[in-house]
């Protein structure tokens, strides 16, 4: 158990002695409540077990405390954070614009980015502007997002649902679980691709030193 965890900022919990409340609700480590008791005689069995008192719920009353090693949990916290942080990075939002009298061939083509986005991992906001007079006929733009929805088919979850603002008529798609599985597999595929192709070239090369020794 290390007790260096005393200093504590705003965003991270009491641990150990920095625990101000005499009496607490403790969690053992493996999810087991093991009652109320007091904070000293908490830190007596986290202590034993080398592990850290961790404050999990301090506006309970009392406040609930976890044995655990904090080290550790950090450190996990830290990588789901930075894995958070590169999903959310690589995930773009496209943005695919029709008008309400879009021809078949300009919607065949625009249906065909929505297609390719969302199989990249992205979102996709479809956006609808009206002018004039077509604005009595904003059912018209409804009609083609509820298209899109269904053309998009198992590649794309409603994310944000239509609706209207000013002279524009929008929606969000977010890629389903299919379209990730399908990037992923993609992604994969050219991973093995480009290692079968580096070992290709690096056996080559052996083969051309080998002629000219």
């Amino acid at each position: 158990m290390d007790r260096r965890f005393s200093r504590r900022k705003d965003s991270e919990p009491r641990v150990n002695n920095r625990i101000v409340a005499r009496e607490v609700r403790v969690i053992s480590p493996e999810g087991e409540q093991l009652g109320i008791m007091s904070t000293s005689e908490a830190l007596r069995i986290a202590e034993e077990q080398g592990l850290d008192l961790v404050e999990v719920a301090p506006d309970s009353r009392p406040p609930v405390c976890r044995i655990m090693d904090y080290g550790k949990y950090k450190y996990t916290q830290k990588k789901k954070m930075q894995s958070a942080k590169r999903k959310a990075a690589s995930q773009q939002l496209k943005e695919v614009k029709l008008r309400p009298k879009t021809e078949e061939h300009d919607y065949q083509v625009k249906i065909k980015h929505v297609h390719r986005f969302l199989q990249e991992g992205n979102k996709v906001k479809v956006t609808i502007r009206f002018r004039g007079r077509e604005m009595a006929h904003r059912d018209i733009g409804m009609a083609m997002l509820n298209r899109i929805i269904e053309d998009a088919g198992e590649l794309a979850t409603v994310a944000t649902a239509p609706v209207m603002e000013g002279r524009l008529l929008h929606m969000i798609l977010s890629p389903s679980q299919k379209a990730l599985k399908m990037k992923k597999e993609r992604e994969e595929k050219r991973r093995a691709e480009e290692g079968a192709q580096a070992k290709k070239n690096e056996a080559g090369q052996e083969q051309q030193k080998d002629r000219q020794d």
